[in-house]
This record gives structure tokens, sequence and C-alpha cells, in this order.
């Protein structure tokens, strides 16, 4: 386990930005750090891959691999994507082709736009920032560090990061990341943590509340399309209960998860039949409206 004992951590002769921190982040886990602007979240996320070393404490348990994406990509370079990234690959022990084919699997998978072999310079800013993701992931991490991952991002690649995320911790990875968005971290994270006032407290809500109520989603795949593009349902967050057969899916999640999974579910060309949410059926006791959302 990775773990933060007493860590405190203040630049130069300036103010302390981390107090008094200890915590530990287990695998599997998927935590989310929240808080202010200059709150010490990137400083803790620095200290976590071993960029930034702690004034006071200690950090131990960091494994080998780790794949790290910081707030500010550096978005001048003048390589291409699959260069750099082929270069990046070399540089963790991947042979040229190995990194290449890894580095063309990603950029394919986040949609990259612009072409893999412009400089990466030229992308916009979502897509340097798909760069950076897929550098993160060239080898499996064992710890994923994501400052600010969604910024950016065009809608279809937020569903396919957020299937990264929980395809990493389903491994035995364990996954860190920071966002200022409650409806993210809700939908993505185990656990939450936030930053105040230079320490780390617990954000996660007591047991069972906001997550008692389950949401019913029905998915259905189009005949034309062939064989299914179906995620590991069970293992997406939230979700409690499947049942699938004859081309459709029927599923129980959290309400919390069930806008995550209704983007992952459509980003793959699922159409959705019905959704009969908590809130709605306590009012009226009539079916979920039925429809075919694409």
């Amino acid at each position: 386990m990775l773990r933060l004992e007493a860590v405190g951590k203040r630049y130069g002769r300036g103010r302390w930005v981390l107090t008094d921190v200890t915590t530990g982040f287990a695998a599997g886990e998927v935590v989310a750090v929240t808080g202010g602007n200059g709150s010490g979240k990137s400083t803790l996320l620095r200290m976590l891959v071993g960029l930034t070393r702690p004034s006071t404490g200690s950090v131990s348990g960091r494994p080998r691999a780790v794949g790290y994406v910081p707030e500010r990509f550096p978005a001048g370079e003048r390589m291409s994507a699959t260069a750099y990234l082929t270069h990046m690959g070399r540089v963790r022990g991947l042979t040229t082709r190995a990194a290449t084919a890894a580095a063309t699997g990603l950029l394919d998978r986040l949609a990259l736009v612009g072409g893999a072999d412009t400089p990466i310079r030229q992308l916009s800013k979502g897509n340097a920032q798909k760069v950076a993701l897929a550098q993160a992931l060239l080898v499996r991490p064992e710890l994923l560090v994501l400052d600010e991952p969604w910024s950016g991002l065009d809608v279809s690649a937020h569903g396919v990061l957020s299937e990264i995320i929980t395809e990493v911790a389903a491994a035995g990875g364990c996954v860190v990341f920071t966002d200022h968005r409650e409806a993210v971290t809700s939908a993505n994270a185990t656990r939450t943590h936030r930053i105040s006032g230079g320490r780390l407290s617990s954000a996660d809500r007591p047991a069972g509340a906001g997550h008692a109520a389950a949401a019913r989603v029905v998915l259905a795949w189009p005949a034309e399309r062939g064989r299914p593009d179906a995620p590991d349902w069970p293992a997406l967050p939230g979700v409690r209960q499947v049942a699938d057969g004859d081309g459709r899916v029927s599923l129980r999640v959290a309400e919390a998860h069930c806008d995550a999974l209704l983007l992952t579910a459509l980003t793959r060309g699922w159409s959705v039949v019905g959704v009969s949410r908590p809130h709605v059926a306590d009012r009226a006791a009539g079916p979920a409206v039925e429809g075919s959302a694409r």
C-alpha cells in the first residue's frame, strides 16, 4: 500500500501547503482529491509519484509502474504524438515495435483528432490531453495519478477515460485523480478526500447516504451492428445487478453513477431503451419512458 505518514510540504520559507497528511492508497481503489485552487492538490499528486519530496514526514510503498498526467502537459512539444509516445515507451522498457503498437492502440481508443503524425504543439488542448493520457498508460500502471484529467476532453473521451480508470482499478491498480466537479468525483471515485487549510480530510458521505437509491437502465444493441461492444458491466462504478439477453441489457445502478454509465453505453454505440430513476418512480408508479437515445 502506498502510504503518506505525517507529510508536510512548503516551498522555501513560504506557507505550509500541506500539513500533517497521513493516509493510505490501496490496490483497486479510485480516490478523488478535491479542494480549491492553490489548496495543494497538485503538490500532493507530485509527492505520490515521487516528483516532489515532502518537507516533513514520509512516503512509502510507491509501486514501480507509475502513470502520471500533470495538470499542464508540455503542449509545445515538436515531436509528433506517435514519435513522442514511442520514445516514452522505450524509456519505460518497451521495444520500439511494442511502444508504437501501444501508442497506436491508445490514440485510436481515445479518438485523437488532428493526426498521430502531427506535432503535438499543433494539436488542440483536448487532443494534447489525449496524448498525455496515452503516455501514462503505455505500460499498465500499478499507480495512476491524474491531475484534472477530464479538462479539455470531448464528450466521447470523457466516457473512455472513465472506462480506463475502472479497468486499471479492476486489474489491481490504484487511481488517484483531482477534479472540482462533484458529479465527476461521485461517478468515478470509490473514496473522496478534500484538502482545506493544508489538511487532508475525508469528503465521503456517511455509509448509505446518497447511494441507497438505484436507477434501472435498459439498453439495446442494434442488430445491424453485429456483435455487441459491451464493457464489463459489473465492473463499472455503481452497478449492482445485471441481466442480459436477446440484445438487451438491464442494469440496476446507483443513482450517483447513472449518468456516467449512460455516457459509457452511448459512446460504445448502445441505445437507451429506458431509464427509471428512483425519485421519478416514487412519484408515478408507471414504467420508464421508452425511447431510443443515440
